[in-house]
């Protein structure tokens, strides 16, 4: 175990893990490939993107915050990769290269805010789309309005993630000795940091599936309605079906690590030490959740690489047909042509 010395850094809790299993497990390569792969699918998604985020309309707000979305999957992937193939390289010993915490500190605020930004990014994409769809007469936003959405989700996640540095709650080094986040502890200051952690990540994830189930209740009815009456629907059902899909994976990567956040913060008694140590079992399962929702940032970008009209024609013509058929008006009835009688 690594010491927990008044005299060193707070984050240094004790880990349950000996020096032989830290050399046994300790391979930047893993880090490394999660982390190029997740580079080349967001640099990948950015270029897909990049045509449709020229023009005007409702396409072009969507493809800002999309935008927005990739480019902070992209920036988390660099920032929580390079660290943790860092302390991988050295061992896992997080008390030899960073005794006072600041590398940990630094860590564990980026990993609280790339993770809640794309969560917060989902819902207003949400939003926007329901706006948009809900509303026939909504004007859509310039891009620079979606942009500063991008701005305030940053600047939300950001605020939240330096509390810790404030006062509320602690950044702590994570089994297996690679990672920081939260210290899931019995103390107040930590429970109530984690606990905000989770349920506005939990709230995020909950109202991006609500105004996304009305959207496409809404978009049903109204491409089912007279041909006179509709709009032009390509475009909607390709933004819908890519923020159907952002929903889908943020929901199964983040939910699973939120939901364990808030048991073991609520379980009665307490299932910490004060120091915020886990049980081997319990620490297992935070570093599964943990790499289950960092798969986020690499399937979210396959979302718009994938989910697009023209490359869901080219792999599947049958399922895209039937796609957009889904959401087609019914042909209009032919009406009989009428005679004219004949005269006597």
């Amino acid at each position: 175990m690594w010491p927990n010395s008044s005299a060193q850094g707070a984050c240094l809790r004790p880990v349950n893990i000996s020096l032989q299993e830290r050399r046994a497990i300790a391979s930047p390569w893993y880090s490394a490939s999660f982390g190029a792969l997740g580079l080349g699918s967001n640099l990948l998604a950015l270029s897909a993107l990049a045509g449709a985020r020229a023009g005007a309309g409702p396409r072009s707000a969507f493809a800002a915050l999309a935008c927005g979305l990739v480019l902070t999957d992209l920036l988390g992937l660099l920032v929580t990769g390079a660290v943790a193939a860092a302390q991988h390289a050295a061992l896992l010993d997080w008390h030899a290269t960073d005794p006072r915490c600041h590398l940990c500190r630094f860590m564990g605020a980026a990993m609280v805010f790339f993770g809640l930004c794309p969560l917060l990014l989902g819902a207003a994409m949400a939003a926007e789309r329901s706006a948009g769809i809900m509303r026939p007469f909504w004007r859509p936003a310039p891009r620079r309005h979606a942009w500063a959405t991008v701005a305030l989700a940053w600047a939300a996640a950001g605020a939240l993630a330096l509390l810790p540095l404030l006062g509320l709650g602690r950044y702590s080094v994570q089994y297996p000795g690679s990672w920081c986040f939260l210290t899931l502890g019995a103390r107040r200051g930590d429970l109530a940091f984690g606990l905000l952690f989770a349920l506005l990540g939990a709230a995020a994830v909950a109202l991006a599936f609500l105004l996304n189930t009305l959207s496409v209740a809404a978009l049903c009815r109204v491409y089912r309605a007279p041909p006179a009456a509709q709009r032009p629907r390509d475009s909607e059902v390709e933004m819908m079906v890519q923020l159907l899909g952002i929903m889908t994976v943020a929901t199964a990567c983040w939910m699973p690590l939120l939901v364990f956040i808030i048991q073991i913060l609520l379980q009665v008694p307490p299932v910490t030490s004060p120091s915020g140590q886990l049980s081997r079992a319990k620490e297992h399962q935070l570093l599964i959740y943990l790499r289950v929702a960092t798969w986020n940032q690499i399937l979210d970008p396959w979302v718009y690489i994938l989910f697009r009209r023209s490359v869901l024609r080219r792999l599947h013509p049958g399922l895209s047909s039937r796609l957009w058929a889904l959401f087609s008006p019914p042909p209009p009835a032919q009406v009989p042509a009428q005679t004219t009688p004949s005269g006597p």
